[in-house]
């Protein structure tokens, strides 16, 4: 039979400490403001916080690449050398080396 008079039941008996218990267990697991909730809402904030940084520094990038498409020497640079373009009278020699060439399968 159940010792009442046990040390480890004397706690309990206190009507106050079980209601505190009661309570934060309801608080922390089952409420809707619960802890782990708002646990949850705080790992999105920071996940949205990195992608918002990671998107200000694309930002970033593309406005120092509009300004330097701003100028008639950017837009000339970059046709010649993001995409071979050239003038009329010039001839483009493109130099690759070989740890930069693609590597061939051998059963080919």
């Amino acid at each position: 039979m159940i010792n009442l008079k046990s040390k480890y039941l004397k706690p309990f008996k206190n009507i106050y400490l079980l209601v505190l218990v009661v309570f934060l267990v309801w608080m922390l697991f089952f409420d809707a403001h619960s802890w782990l909730f708002h646990h949850e809402l705080n790992s999105d904030i920071d996940e949205l916080e990195y992608q918002k940084e990671h998107y200000r520094n694309e930002m970033a990038k593309d406005n120092k690449a509009i300004k330097a498409l701003s100028t008639e020497e950017g837009i000339e640079r970059t046709a010649r050398e993001t995409y071979y373009m050239k003038k009329q009278d010039e001839e483009i020699f493109i130099i690759e080396y070989e740890d930069s060439i693609a590597k061939q399968k051998q059963d080919e």
